[in-house]
């Protein structure tokens, strides 16, 4: 069986820069050991998988090891594909999703819009220590979660950029992944996103995350919209406008590879 494949860097207007996901389009579902081994052949941070639905579409998301509740480059890339190659006359497309309810994307000029969920953070009053000693952080740090997701504050960019994490370490929060911050300094506020319990060790630029961080960059710098940079090798942009509790994230993509996924 040849299902289309498609990899899309999303949150950047240049190839091999942001997050790459895979997309793959179905007319209907494949038993999940084959969307999970799929998403191990294909190594990225996620693989999306949609499906037709009257007249929306279900959207599942997969990382090398296991399905996640949500996501926001791969969701940005499912949309690119549907807006570019599939259904160009759609200007908007809600995915109906099993852990985060219905998401909706539509064009915004040459970028995509996603209205996601705001998702608060509230502080973590004892972190787990394998968190600093991952980090190679004093621990001291303000750290905030939410869910099974840490977020630790720092006071500048240069601080973020110089972080070494050992990912065996953060392996052992499992399941957590870890969000570092700061102010930015030619945007509001800088990030970087560790997984590797997940089979991410660093995910490049992570829509998801900002869910959490525009909400908390919001309220302590007093603004409602908001520019984010991601500060992994690849690196990546993220426009946030912050309404309650829903969020609307703004992001570019490219696609880079089209072809057949082999089943």
């Amino acid at each position: 069986m040849a299902i289309p494949l498609f990899h899309v860097d999303a949150f950047t207007s240049q190839p091999f820069a942001g997050n790459p996901a895979a997309v793959c389009p179905l007319e209907s579902w494949l038993d999940e050991a084959t969307l999970r081994a799929v998403a191990a052949e294909n190594n990225l941070s996620e693989t999306a998988y949609f499906v037709p639905c009257g007249e929306h579409h279900e959207l599942r998301w997969f990382t090398p090891r296991c399905e996640v509740k949500l996501c926001g480059h791969a969701t940005l890339a499912s949309a690119f594909v549907l807006f570019n190659i599939l259904e160009p006359a759609r200007d908007t497309v809600q995915f109906k999703t099993r852990h985060s309810g219905m998401l909706t994307v539509c064009r915004d000029g040459n970028r995509l819009a996603m209205d996601f969920p705001a998702l608060p953070l509230h502080s973590c009053s004892h972190p787990p220590a394998d968190l600093f000693v991952g980090l190679g952080s004093p621990s001291s740090r303000p750290v905030l979660q939410h869910q099974d997701k840490y977020f630790v504050v720092y006071d500048s960019e240069d601080e973020i950029r110089g972080v070494e994490p050992d990912f065996s370490q953060l392996e052992k929060l499992h399941p957590a992944a870890v969000a570092i911050t700061a102010p930015g300094s030619d945007a509001d506020f800088v990030s970087r996103y560790f997984a590797p319990s997940y089979g991410v060790p660093e995910d490049p630029v992570t829509g998801s995350a900002h869910c959490s961080l525009a909400p908390y960059w919001g309220e302590r710098l007093a603004k409602k919209r908001l520019h984010a940079r991601q500060l992994s090798s690849r690196g990546g942009e993220i426009w946030c406008e912050w309404a309650g509790d829903r969020l609307i994230i703004t992001g570019d993509a490219v696609l880079t590879l089209r072809g057949s996924l082999l089943i």
